[in-house]
Formats: structure tokens, sequence, C-alpha cells
């Protein structure tokens, strides 16, 4: 991934904290068939020796899992908060004009290589933790308990496990560092001011007291 200086994380809390809270990955697998990419939602766990796990689930059905099944490395790509940035909130365009558009927004890879699991009693405990985790912040969450348990048993029969072992991790937070002070706050204000923009918006101002 191209990371400038300005914009690179490597701090594996906050690497960490984004794929629990953006947990939707792209997996990128490279086959007979050649490339392939699918979005599936993943768990972030640790291993004993202390190296993240990375866990999700897809249906057997999906010609990606003999990717998986042949065990190259595999790619998984995570989004976090993003936002059109205008040139026009520059204090720089009225000053001397020279501002360009961009885009600002979070990303994690992380490369490994992965391992199918078909173990019932692992898939059962990694959808009750994925729903679990997805669920938490619901009025009244849904518990995977909630369904029929034949229901479910049939569910299972249907999918296959993913646990990729990460061996390498790294982040990119692209938010305005390389432009001076009220450059970057002309941004906060400007996203501030749109709903749709405000995750950004909130990340900007923690980078901006990281600097105090």
């Amino acid at each position: 991934m191209y990371r400038p200086p300005a914009f690179r994380e490597d701090r594996s809390d906050h690497l960490q904290a984004a794929i629990r809270a953006y947990p939707l990955a792209t997996l990128v697998t490279h086959g007979a068939q050649g490339l392939s990419a699918n979005l599936l939602p993943f768990l972030l766990a640790t291993d004993d020796d202390g190296r993240i796990l990375l866990q999700s689930h897809l249906a057997r059905a999906n010609p990606q899992l003999a990717d998986l099944r042949a065990g190259a490395e595999a790619l998984l790509i995570f989004r976090g908060p993003d936002a059109y940035v205008s040139p026009g909130w520059y204090p720089a365009k009225q000053e001397h004009g020279r501002v360009v558009p961009t885009w600002n927004y979070v990303m994690v890879q992380a490369w490994g290589r992965p391992r199918v699991i078909e173990d019932q009693g692992w898939l059962r405990r990694q959808i009750d933790n994925l729903t679990a985790q997805q669920e938490r912040d619901q009025p009244q969450p849904w518990s995977v308990d909630d369904a029929p348990a034949a229901y479910i048993e049939g569910q299972l029969k249907g999918i296959a496990g993913v646990e990729i072992v990460v061996d390498r991790i790294e982040g990119k937070w692209k938010a305005s560092q390389n432009h001076p002070a009220a450059n970057r706050a002309g941004v906060i204000a400007s996203l501030q001011a749109d709903d749709r923009a405000s995750p950004m918006a909130a990340l900007m101002a923690r980078l901006e007291r990281e600097r105090e």
C-alpha cells in the first residue's frame, strides 16, 4: 500500500481498534481462476503467542473457498471512515488558490495464510461471537439461540470457516496531516456540518488532540 510518511499508522492498538469498528473486509485471493475478491465480516482475536487472528465464514458454494483451501497468501482490506474534501474548505484557497480536491480515508491491510475450518463447534462459536459483536448496540440484541436449533444446524452445514494468521499488517490514516493547521481546521469544521462525514471529522479532531 502506498503510504507517505504523514499518513502511516503502525500502532497495533489503533489498527486493531479500526478492524473491530469496521469489521467488513474485502478478502482478496489468487488461484487457478485468477484474482478473487469477496466482502466478509471478520472477528479479530489473538492466539497464545499474541499473533492476530482474523476469523470469518463463507458459503461452501463460494468458488473462493478453493483458493483458501490451497493456502496461498491472502490479503484483507478493511476500510474505515472516509470523506470527500473540497478545496473550498481551505483558507489557503482565498490566500493563494493553490489547492485541489482530495479524499480522506482510513484503511488497514493485513496479509496472511488462510486456514479453512469445517469443525461444527468452531463454526458455531464463530457465528455466536460475530453475532454478539454486531448486535451489541441493538436495543434488544438478537442471539443465535433465538432461532430454532434445527434451522441453525442446517445453516452451519452450508458454510465453512476461515482463519487467517496475520503475518503483516499496516494502516493508512489519510486525514489532511500534510496540510497546515488552518487548512485542517477548515476541513474539520466542514465535515462536522455533514452528518455523513462525522466519523471522519471525529477522527481528524482526535489526531489534532494528539498533536498537542
